[in-house]
């Protein structure tokens, strides 16, 4: 202790250096293992489509329609697949989906348990195993939680039989984190 306190005794730049590295490798510490502790929960329900109307002939037969009760449009899963490990630090749990629901179309997490990191993004990817390409792929946001349900539209009009997989990635240190391939169901 004697000689930590003589090389900074009289030497007030050598302190406050020391007090600066000292904060910067604590700040620096916090950012990257933070995320290993810290988890984000959140529950969105799979929203209800607008119900859907069909046209029926009139009783006269006679170029008029009639619309019949309108009926509630059913969720159809259209792939899934559970999230994959990657290794003892970047891994995810639980069931990813696509879901159709009238005209729109869904990537459902379910239930799910995703190792934190800084900056995680979610992509549908051409290819499986993880792997994905930023000119390939269609990227759907920033995740929303490290647990819990939730979900990402798909952009009206795209074809999501050509996406093989979910892959969640993060941005700040180019690592996957997790990802689904896919399934026909």
């Amino acid at each position: 202790m004697t000689i930590v306190v003589g090389f900074f005794s009289g030497h007030p730049r050598r302190l406050a250096a020391a007090l600066v590295a000292v904060v910067l490798g604590l700040s620096l510490a916090w950012y990257l293992g933070s995320p290993l502790f810290l988890r984000t929960y959140t529950n969105e329900a799979l929203p209800s489509a607008a119900p859907v109307v069909t046209a029926t002939a009139s009783a006269a037969g006679v170029g008029a329609s009639i619309p019949s009760a309108p009926t509630a449009a059913v969720a159809k899963t259209l792939g899934s697949g559970q999230l994959g490990f990657v290794d003892s630090i970047h891994n995810g749990k639980g069931e990813v989906r696509i879901v159709a629901l009238g005209t729109q179309r869904l990537v459902r997490f379910e239930n799910v348990a995703i190792t934190n990191a800084p900056d995680i993004h979610v992509y549908l990817s051409r290819e499986t195993g993880g792997k994905w390409t930023e000119s390939t792929s269609l990227y759907l946001g920033a995740l929303k939680a490290t647990n819990g349900s939730f979900n990402y539209e798909i952009p009206a009009g795209m074809d999501v039989s050509t996406y093989k997989s979910v892959v969640v990635w993060c941005r700040n240190f180019s690592v996957l984190i997790t990802w689904a391939d896919l399934r026909a169901t």
